[in-house]
């Protein structure tokens, strides 16, 4: 119940935290100018995941001093694995909050995402040990567990900042994701899990109201690549610990992840340069084709909470019942994906035909 409470006192906090971050007098007032690939066309504050994370980091440490008196919820809150986890997360805030006040090398940036994956894999000894394939079952990685997992948690920590371009979809997406994570974690009542993703859903949520279409305030890298690394390592801390097989986090998160990957993979194979800004992505493409951020953003959160639910599926079912689930939800983004070149060239015939 307490977490509940706190969880009130985190959105309000978050809410308000935005709204003095909108105003051009706060001295962390930071505008992010549109260019040809931006999908926003006036100059717009970054700076909204300070609010997010800000309101969680409280909204956790007052749920943690209130039950200090509890040694089961001490306990959990206390581990080395948390510290570890909280610390890597606050230095890459840091971090990407400098890259967006003065611009940092992309080398530096680089760089400090990889140390904090190796410090979670190495500090916290959270690894990617083992993943269940359909029709094969489970895959042990062996020796590659440790390269496999920095490998992933670098990239969901750069695809979630890579997905930060429309108002109100990495809002919502952590609203969602960290929400269902928290409802995983409630269910095999792991405080940990359960109350940071509790606290980082609800900060969203509260940010979520100026972020929403027309947005007054973006989530900025220093929301972004914190936000995303969380997301990775409370995928890896959950498998480790019971809670959920790594699919079930995938799929939560899959409208960020297979939009990116998707997105990164074509661009490969079309000789072009993969780290330069452009606006390719599944979502991009859609608001360039005539269906404006709003309507886009809309149906991001309907895919957001199916793919939710798929997970929910995921995880109470059998064998047979999971792969079928599998396959089903990589025909259906198939399909979406098929779906978004379709309303593209129906926009190139509309242009050609006035």
């Amino acid at each position: 119940m307490s977490a509940l409470v706190m969880a009130g006192v985190v959105f309000v906090l978050s809410w308000w935290l935005t709204r003095r971050l909108c105003n051009p007098r706060s001295r962390l007032y930071l505008l992010d100018h549109p260019n040809e690939r931006s999908l926003h066309r006036v100059p717009t504050p970054r700076t909204g995941g300070i609010a997010v994370l800000v309101s969680a980091a409280c909204g956790f440490i007052l749920t943690a001093l209130a039950g200090r008196w509890d040694p089961w919820l001490a306990a959990s809150l206390s581990t080395s694995t948390a510290t570890w986890l909280l610390s890597a997360a606050a230095v890459l805030a840091a971090v990407s909050f400098c890259d967006d006040r003065w611009g940092l090398p992309i080398g530096l940036r680089f760089g400090a995402q990889i140390i904090a994956a190796l410090a979670l894999v190495v500090g916290a000894d959270l690894a990617l040990r083992s993943v269940w394939i359909p029709f094969f079952g489970r895959l042990d990685l062996g020796w590659a567990a440790w390269p496999v997992t920095v490998v992933f948690l670098v990239w969901m920590t750069n695809l979630y900042n890579f997905m930060d371009g429309m108002d109100g979809f990495a809002g919502g997406m952590t609203l969602v994701g960290f929400g269902f994570l928290a409802y995983f974690a409630w269910w095999d009542a792991h405080p940990f899990v359960f109350i940071l993703s509790l606290m980082v859903a609800t900060g969203a949520a509260g940010f979520l109201l100026s972020n929403f279409p027309p947005a007054r305030i973006f989530m900025g890298d220093v929301g972004s690549v914190p936000i995303g690394f969380l997301a990775g390592a409370l995928t890896l801390q959950g498998q480790r610990e019971g809670l959920f097989d790594v699919w079930v986090p995938i799929m939560v998160f899959s409208p960020f992840i297979l939009d990116a990957t998707a997105t990164v993979i074509r661009r490969m194979l079309r000789g072009e340069r993969v780290w330069e800004a452009h606006r390719v992505h599944y979502y991009q493409r859609l608001v360039l084709s005539g269906w404006g951020h709003r309507r886009t953003v809309l149906a991001e959160y309907a895919l957001m909470a199916c793919c939710g639910i798929a997970a929910w599926l995921y995880h109470h079912g059998d064998g047979t019942g999971r792969t079928i689930i599998v396959l089903s939800w990589l025909a259906v983004f198939c399909a979406l994906g098929a779906g978004v070149g379709l309303l593209e060239q129906r926009r190139v015939r509309q242009e050609a035909e006035v």
